[in-house]
């Protein structure tokens, strides 16, 4: 079935007209509806009498089970966590590193997923070994061709995004996953720069660990996330030990029973207070939108303002890489003699919001994107060119 092309949805927004944010990968705006029903969970919380126990429950529930839907897993596979360093240090204290083994990372990966690996390393007296950024060509960087080469029998961990947070270069995890399995290598995702606008489904990646925040492609608030964790794991050890957790939590007047016990699945992983009634409303209504206007279709819409947007980087002599090798949200503009002096302040100045992240400017548009956005990007590109 051939995926839509969605029509532009910035009426579900508040963005002046004269504003081309094509930021989304720093953070996304909260959609209307998402900002009401955080002020909504203000409201109630101001009048505490009026929330029963079971809204301990409820809403959290409900977002978890949304979650799942997005990713082909079940609701009993998601642990809910407050940020992608939460889920990252999760895995990493409950996946076993041997000395001389190895974790797997990429030059220049995002800094939260790389922390906790260089700790287990230290304290394991194994290796982090960071895989060199392929040779960049006027084609961009190819990086599965360089992760299948490094993983070896000593790669315990693969650790990786979906694409690269500073340019967008994709990688093929289904080809990753299946290399790393013939080796016995866990593989754990940090799908903060991907998931709700590239498509993944765990039955087919079969990653170990997943995680992502809400507050960039998952268009929710900040300190809020949700984390995957493979049934293999699922008995493991979480961060934290939190009364909510455990088996019969429902239940507040025997909670001075304690229980050793906890609730099925990966939700002896979720943080504490994960109930966080102002964020998990505002959550829930962003998946709920996600799902509606489908991340398949998401996906082939924004494919087509990247392209649009690659195209005329290239009249002007900038590069953008072959369309196979990035990601369909996402879009890397290198400039041949580097980024002009002032850039992003001359680009503000006019009310266009992008951002510089290693040697790309980083545009990645939305759903809330329109034509005279890309009119007013390069616009004010060509003023500095």
């Amino acid at each position: 079935m051939k995926n839509l092309i969605l029509p532009c949805q910035r009426h579900l927004f508040d963005i002046p007209v004269d504003v081309a944010y094509l930021n989304c990968a720093y953070m996304s705006p909260l959609m209307t509806s998402v900002a009401q029903a955080g002020e909504e969970a203000i409201q109630a919380k101001r009048h505490p009498w009026g929330t029963g126990s079971e809204g301990f429950f409820t809403t959290s529930e409900e977002a978890r089970g949304l979650f799942a839907s997005l990713i082909g897993a079940q609701s009993d596979d998601i642990a809910i966590a407050p940020a992608a360093s939460y889920g990252i240090a999760t895995a990493a204290a409950n996946i076993p590193l041997k000395p001389h083994e190895e974790v797997l990372v990429l030059a220049e990966q995002f800094p939260s997923n790389i922390y906790s690996w260089e700790r287990l390393a230290r304290e394991n007296n194994a290796t982090v070994h960071t895989i060199a950024a392929p040779t960049t060509t006027r084609q961009g960087p190819d990086w599965t061709p360089a992760i299948l080469d490094a993983i070896s029998e000593r790669t315990r961990i693969v650790a990786l995004p979906h694409c690269h947070w500073t340019d967008g270069a994709l990688i093929d995890l289904k080809s990753v996953s299946e290399k790393a399995k013939t080796v016995g290598s866990a593989l754990v995702l940090d799908l903060s720069q991907s998931l709700g606008a590239l498509p993944i489904n765990v039955a087919e990646i079969d990653p170990d660990f997943l995680i992502a925040p809400t507050y960039k492609w998952l268009m929710g608030p900040y300190a809020m996330g949700f984390l995957y964790v493979a049934p293999r794991w699922q008995e493991g050890r979480p961060l934290e030990e939190n009364w909510i957790v455990r088996k019969g939590s429902q239940d507040f007047a025997s909670l001075v029973d304690y229980e050793d016990a906890y609730q099925p699945g990966a939700k002896r992983f979720d943080m504490g207070e994960r109930a966080n009634f102002q964020l998990m409303p505002m959550a829930k209504r962003a998946l709920e939108q996600l799902l509606d206007w489908g991340v398949e279709n998401i996906a082939a819409t924004l494919r087509v303002k990247t392209d649009a947007l690659a195209k005329r980087a290239n009249a002007l002599g900038l590069l953008t890489g072959a369309r196979d090798l990035r990601a369909p949200h996402f879009l890397g503009v290198r400039f041949p003699d580097g980024a002009p002096d002032g850039l992003l302040q001359h680009l503000a100045s006019r009310n266009v919001h992008v951002s510089l992240r290693g040697t790309s400017m980083r545009v990645t548009p939305h759903l809330y994107n329109n034509e005279e956005d890309t009119d007013r990007l390069f616009g004010a590109l060509e003023e500095c060119l």
